[in-house]
Parts: C-alpha cells; structure tokens; sequence
C-alpha cells in the first residue's frame, strides 16, 4: 500500500523567483547581444548565446510548473510531474548545441582579425556578471530540490564563469592589445558547458528509463525488507523515481511461517521510511513465490 507522505520537485519550485530570474536575464541578453555587436567581441556574443539558453531554461522551467502540477487523471496516472524531466533534459541537449555552435564560431574568429572595444566589452561584461549572480541567488535554495530548478541553475552558474572569462579577457585586451584573446575567452566559455551538461543529461536519462535513483543501492534495500521479522524472501524489486526527490518502490515478500500479512507490511514499510527515507511504497505479501510470470506486472 502506497503511504500519504507527499513529495513534491514542482511544489516547492519558486515561480517567483523564476519569473525574476528570467526577466533579468532576458533584459540583459538584449544588452549583451547589442554590446558584442558593437565592441566586435565574439566573447560577448558567445556569452549572449548562453544568456539566451539562460532565459529558454528559465521560460521552460516555468512552463514545467504551470504543466507538472495538473492533477493525475485516467491517462496519466503519475500526473504531469515527469514533465520537469522532460524540461531539464531539453535543456541539456539545448546547451550541448549552442556549445558547439559557440566552438565552430570561435575557430572561424580565429582566422578574422578584428579590433575589439575592449573597454565596452568590460562594462557590459561586468554588469552581465552582476545580473548572473542576482539570479544565482535568487536559484540557489531550490536548486537541490528539483532537476528542473537545478537545469536552470547550472546554465546560470556556467554563464556566469563565462562573465568572468570576458571581464579578464576584456582587461587583458585592454592593456595588451592581443585581440586573439576574445576567441580564447570565446572557446573557453563553449568547453566549460560539457561536463555538468553531462552530469545534469545523465541524472534525467537515468530517471526516464526508470534507474535506481542517485545515492540509493538496491541490494541494501533488499536486505532491509528481507530483515524485517516475519519476511523470508523478497523478489520481483523495483526502486524507481518519477521526479527527483519523489522515489517509489514495488516489491513482493515472502512471508514466514504463521507471518500475519499486514503486520509484518506494515513493520516492512517503517523500515522503509526510516532508513530510506521512502514514503511512496507497494508491498505485495505472498504465502509463496509467485510463478516468473506472475510477478510480471
């Protein structure tokens, strides 16, 4: 039987906060693309790139809200939650793009000389450093709690080195006259998407194919339901997480001899809840093991 203790990743998102976030960096993405247009910086412009995937993550993660919070119905049983995960890998693949996209620009940067207003190309970077860490802070409670948020967070957070790298270009240009560094500053800002990229693409796939989720080992879990008095077996165990923070469990035990069923279900899903902090369980007690094509649900 499935407990009432609720979960929530969408419950708990701030669409305030996210309204705020997005409404900074869409001003300041405008700004950016302006600015890198007429100071001749490709940094500017790649980092322009990354505030427009900025604001798609922020746009879709509110669009995940407004859709992840319809009520379950005779179609979708789960309800619309999953669609968060649906959103934060969208995200992923999305940035994966507009960094081989910045790459391919930078090479081509490289073979075209052009003289940089490195001192506009600081100002305007400076103020872009400021607008990511305004909406860092307005993310960074919620990020842990929610793929979507957290999608959100890291296109913010990685723009916001990319803000960096340009202020330092930018000073660099302006006392050396090297103007080959606003590429290197360009190329730079594409490879330091890639790895939590991968990280944020892998935790969303692992949840869509139904995977054991992050943290969690279905051998321990199995040797607690089996440890509990009146259990002689468990098969057919399956952990499994609709959103981030909401896991769920089917299992089938084995009872023991003169074992009252819910009695021992009942211990079985303290256990559950105490250790594994797992609210939203299905425990099938059996007399005996069910045939293979029984347990098939």
């Amino acid at each position: 039987m499935s407990g009432d203790h609720q979960h929530g990743d969408l419950e708990t998102t701030p669409a305030s906060r996210l309204w705020m976030a997005l409404g900074l960096t869409g001003t300041f993405l405008i700004v950016e693309i302006v600015g890198g247009i007429v100071t001749g910086s490709l940094a500017l412009i790649s980092d322009a790139m990354h505030m427009l995937t900025d604001a798609m993550a922020l746009a879709i993660a509110l669009l995940a809200i407004r859709i992840g919070r319809r009520q379950a119905d005779l179609l979708r049983t789960y309800g619309y939650a999953r669609f968060e995960i649906l959103a934060a890998a969208f995200n992923a693949m999305l940035l994966l793009a507009v960094a081989f996209y910045i790459l391919y620009e930078a090479y081509k940067r490289l073979f075209e000389t052009q003289e940089i207003a490195s001192l506009g190309m600081l100002a305007i970077a400076v103020v872009g450093l400021l607008v990511n860490l305004t909406s860092m802070r307005l993310l960074t409670s919620h990020k842990d709690k929610s793929l979507n948020v957290k999608g959100a967070y890291l296109e913010v957070w990685a723009d916001m080195l990319g803000s960096v790298g340009v202020i330092a270009g930018a000073i660099i240009i302006w006392l050396t006259g090297w103007q080959w560094v606003d590429s290197l500053i360009a190329v730079g800002i594409g490879f330091m998407v890639f790895p939590r990229t991968w990280v944020l693409l892998k935790e969303c796939v692992n949840i869509l194919l139904e995977g054991v989720p992050p943290g969690m080992k279905l051998s321990e879990v199995e040797a607690a339901i089996a440890g509990t008095p009146g259990v002689a077996s468990v098969h057919d165990l399956h952990l499994w997480a609709i959103t981030q923070s909401k896991v769920s469990l089917t299992a089938h035990a084995v009872l023991g001899e003169g074992a009252d069923a819910e009695t021992v279900r009942r211990a079985a899903e303290t256990v559950l809840r105490e250790k594994f902090d797992l609210h939203h369980t299905t425990l099938q007690m059996e007399r005996e093991t069910c045939s293979p094509l029984e347990a098939i649900h």
